[in-house]
């Protein structure tokens, strides 16, 4: 079943351009599409809640998860959950402003904060940074915190993180820039013909 309720749908939308400095700011003004198998709007706690088969896609951000609650508080700030089905994760994924990379980031439980502009994953929690095509930074943890407006994350071990042995485990690509300018390129060696066999030898 497939909802285009855009009236009911302005808080969700508000959660997902709002403050974001180091994500795609044309998202915001791009048409948001939410498809689930069923809605529940309540006006009076401003509340929206999407259950089953859960898809969200505006601009490029994409998230996937099996319920999504979103509600706004009096200040106008809005909060979202994320939850995924029993064994599996939810996934969020959104361009970074002005630079060809992704960030991608998976768990059971993906919370959004509009008024500390952050994004965490909980449990099982993954984090990627993608170059391009190119998978350039991978992070695994119980609890990954982003924060969109400073570009910077926290990671959590624990027992929730198996996968890592209950330890943060990290993959870091090495940055172009880290190593400074490239040394200019030097002209090739002048050779000059010899007009003897033996090389101009006597």
């Amino acid at each position: 079943m497939k909802h285009r309720l855009f009236p009911l749908l302005a808080s969700l939308a508000l959660l997902l351009t709002s403050g974001m400095a180091a994500a795609e700011r044309a998202d915001r003004n791009k048409p948001m599409n939410v498809e689930a198998d069923a809605l529940r709007y309540d006006d009076l706690k401003q509340t929206s809640v999407f259950t089953g088969k859960v898809v969200l896609t505006k601009g490029t951000i994409v998230i996937r998860g099996a319920r999504v609650e979103v509600r706004q508080d009096p200040e106008g700030y809005q909060y979202g959950v994320v939850t995924a089905d029993p064994g599996k994760l939810a996934f969020y994924r959104q361009k970074r402003e002005g630079v060809d990379e992704f960030i991608e980031g998976e768990g059971e439980t993906i919370e959004y904060d509009s008024k500390a502009d952050r994004v965490k994953f909980i449990k099982r929690a993954e984090l990627r940074r993608y170059r391009g095509a190119e998978l350039n930074d991978e992070i695994v943890g119980s609890l990954i915190t982003y924060d969109n407006g400073t570009d910077v994350f926290s990671v959590d071990g624990g027992p929730t993180s198996p996968a890592a042995g209950g330890r943060v485990r990290a993959v870091m690509a090495p940055r172009g820039a880290a190593s400074g300018p490239a040394a200019p390129a030097q002209p090739p060696a002048q050779l000059r013909p010899s007009v003897t066999l033996d090389g101009g030898k006597k």
